[in-house]
Parts: C-alpha cells; structure tokens; sequence
C-alpha cells in the first residue's frame, strides 16, 4: 500500500495544542507526611500534545503539514513554537496575553504514571476570530482538514470552519471532545472512541445495535463515514453501505496515550492523497496498532507504516 507524500497529501491541523512534559523518576520509599510514593526526579522530557501531536504524527508520515492554533504569552508556548519549528510542520500559534498554554504534566515512576497535573485556560474571543479569519485565508492550499477539539476552547468557531472547508471542497476529519456532535454537522468523518460514542448515543448490547446506532447518529450528522476507535476490540468503520471492522494489532500495548491522534493524523494522510477508505481505515490501525507500543505521545514513522503495512 502506498502512503502518500509532500506532492499529494496536503494537511492542515487546527485545534486545541498542549505541551507535554514528562518528569520520570524512581520510586524507592512512601512518604512520611502522607500515604503516597516519594519520586525522585532524574530527567524530564517534552513534546507536543493535543493538535500538536496529530501535526507531528502527520509530518512523521511525510505529507505536507500546517498548523493553526493559540498559546499563552510564555515559556510552554515558546517551547511548543521551538519543538514544533523543529519538526517540518507550518506552524502559526497565536498567541493570546490573557491565558496560559495548556499543559499536561505527568510524573512517571517505574515506568508508570503516577500522577498527571493540568494546567489550562480558555482563549478569549478576538484571539479566536483571528484564527478564524487566517483559516479561511489558508484552506486553498490544503487537501484535507484536521479539527482536533480537546475541549479546551479553540474550537469555538468550529461549525464556521467546517462550513468554509466543506464549501471548498476539502475532506474535514474531526476529532471529538464533549457531549454535543451537533458542531460536527456536515464533516467527512467524525472519529470517537468508545466512552465519546458511549457519552452520545448510550449503550450497546452488541455488534448490531452498536453499528445501529453509530448509523443513526452518521445519518443525523450528515457526515461520510463515522470512525470509532475501540482500543483492545480495534476500529469500526460506518457508512451508509454498512460498516467495516479492523480487529486491534497491538502486540504489547505500553501506552495508548495520543494514540487517538495517530490514528487521525494517518486517516487524514491517506484520505488527502487520495486513497479509499478500506486502505485509509487499515493503515489508520497499523499505526495505532504501532504507537501504543510507545512510551507516552509518540510518532509512527513513514519507514515503519509502510513496513507494517507491506
């Protein structure tokens, strides 16, 4: 199977970008003042998150990437600007003086998280019409639009960009966050997990009643295809023909963190290149099926893609 390049696939990410920082460390006694572990930090790490982490997925793949989003005036948003500079993607973070650049940090022990800390604020209004208005301007020179909504507020103006991408004709891949899809209306193809789908239309008994309802809500939302990624049970895919089902390829699963992200990032490579949806879907879960074997929010390189895959 071939995954297209620079020339045929062209990505842009817009969303909800966070950094990352791990801090590891050893675990050897419990703490004196309370019942928790002692973690003696030994180094730390980051990387891009959320929004982020699907541009750097994208560009690991080889296909064209541009970026568009918002951080805070300091220190993690110039250390996004840096890390992403250095990875190949057209980056434009706004940037908004009244809020702080999401991070997520996680203190890791063992090889295990034993504790993540959320730092966030949501983008005020001006900041996110200027994002807006810059999206319009730059959607001629791309294939295929990714909208990464984290719930942390720089999609306000979702509807909007789905719209404008729909009206030029672009693929629009969302990623979901919250329990209203009606934002989503009119994409190409929504991708929730399970709990996200679990949240929007209830339950289900079984295979059936699941692609029933997923069905009905693809049918309602005027989308192409629905994509629900379900971990250990693999990803369904449903369209008005029916649905296709990929059974999970991980080996050994380490970390499914950002794994969401891969998954989209390579769904939206192929799609804009214009591959079909049984290749898209099968390469979309090789590479899952690759990340979660991971430490933490990692990439899936071309290289190991199209050995998997071939």
């Amino acid at each position: 199977m071939h995954i297209p390049d620079q020339a045929t696939a062209r990505v842009l990410v817009v969303g909800d970008v966070m950094l990352d920082r791990y801090w590891f460390g050893d675990v050897a006694r419990i703490s004196p003042e309370a019942p928790v572990p002692v973690v003696k930090i030994e180094r730390n790490e980051e990387r891009p998150g959320g929004a982020a982490n699907v541009a750097r997925n994208v560009a690991a793949l080889g296909a064209r990437v541009g970026l568009l989003s918002v951080v805070g005036d300091d220190e993690a948003g110039q250390s996004l600007q840096r890390l992403l500079s250095a990875s190949g993607i057209e980056v434009s973070l706004h940037v908004d003086r009244a809020i702080s650049t999401t991070v997520k940090l996680r203190v890791i022990g063992r090889q295990q998280q034993l504790l993540r800390i959320d730092f966030e604020t949501t983008p005020s209004h001006e900041v996110l019409r200027g994002k807006l208005a810059e999206f319009a301007a730059r959607l001629t020179d791309f294939d295929a639009v990714v909208l990464s909504d984290y719930g942390k507020g720089g999609l306000a103006h979702i509807a909007e960009m789905i719209r404008l991408a729909r009206a030029a004709g672009k693929r629009i891949l969302v990623d979901p966050k919250g329990d209203d899809f009606a934002k989503y209306a009119g994409a190409t193809v929504v991708t929730p997990n399970r709990a996200e789908l679990r949240a929007i239309v209830g339950r289900w008994q079984d295979e059936a009643e699941l692609v029933r309802k997923a069905e009905a809500l693809r049918s309602a939302l005027d989308l192409e295809a629905l994509l629900v990624t379900r971990s250990e049970e693999g990803m369904s895919l449903v369209r008005a023909g029916g649905a296709v089902h990929e059974k999970a390829l991980a080996r050994e699963v380490f970390d499914v963190s950002g794994a969401g992200d891969t998954v989209i990032a390579t769904l939206s490579v192929m799609l804009a290149g214009g591959a079909g949806w049984a290749d898209a879907v099968r390469a979309a879960n090789v590479a899952a099926g690759i990340v979660v074997g991971k430490l933490g929010t990692a990439v899936v390189s071309r290289r190991e893609l199209e050995s998997a895959l071939n």
